[in-house]
């Protein structure tokens, strides 16, 4: 059974929209390793419309990062969307109807890895609030970037238990959280 494992580069301040205009200073090879990791254990990428339609824009006509392109394009992807009717994407499933039905459908046919979540914010939520998330991994980084995206905007209370934790040379820590249902 296959697991939905969202990771994110998040600032401070709960910042996750546009990390590249502040991630990359903080970028060495412990946070590479990390995200291999999780690349090597992924059975399929899971994301949301607007990530889907910023990167299938994006790793269909790069010509930087090949390798990751080529793993991005042949890799399995599941849209979650309630207003794409079909996806252009090689290898792409829209998850739309009965979302929550259809994911744990998917966590219970899928063998060999885990369904792996790069951003998508507003998803995660919504995993989160229907008990379909099973690991948040934040890479947080030492900056306060005051405006943006947070990951939790709005958000009802939800108990987190940390599973691992390390700090990284650059001072970003590397934090692991599954649900706490006690």
């Amino acid at each position: 059974m296959a697991r939905i494992v969202a990771n994110f580069f998040i600032s401070l301040d709960g910042v996750v929209e546009s990390p590249d205009q502040w991630h990359f200073p903080y970028w060495n090879d412990e946070m590479g390793a990390v995200v291999q990791a999780g690349m090597q254990n992924s059975a399929g990428m899971l994301m949301g419309r607007t990530l889907y339609e910023e990167w299938s824009a994006y790793w269909t006509t790069t010509d930087q990062d090949p390798e990751i392109a080529e793993a991005f394009n042949n890799a399995p992807k599941y849209v979650v969307s309630t207003t794409m009717e079909k996806a252009d994407w090689n290898n792409t499933t829209v998850v739309n109807g009965d979302v929550a039905a259809r994911l744990r459908e998917l966590k219970e046919r899928i063998e060999g890895g885990d369904l792996q979540m790069s951003g998508s914010a507003t998803t995660v939520r919504w995993l989160l609030a229907n008990g379909l998330l099973d690991e948040l991994n934040l890479l947080v980084h030492p900056i306060v970037v005051g405006r943006g995206q947070r990951l939790f905007e709005d958000t009802p209370t939800h108990k987190l238990k940390l599973v691992k934790s390390e700090t990284f040379k650059t001072g970003v820590l590397h934090l692991s959280y599954v649900p706490d249902a006690g």
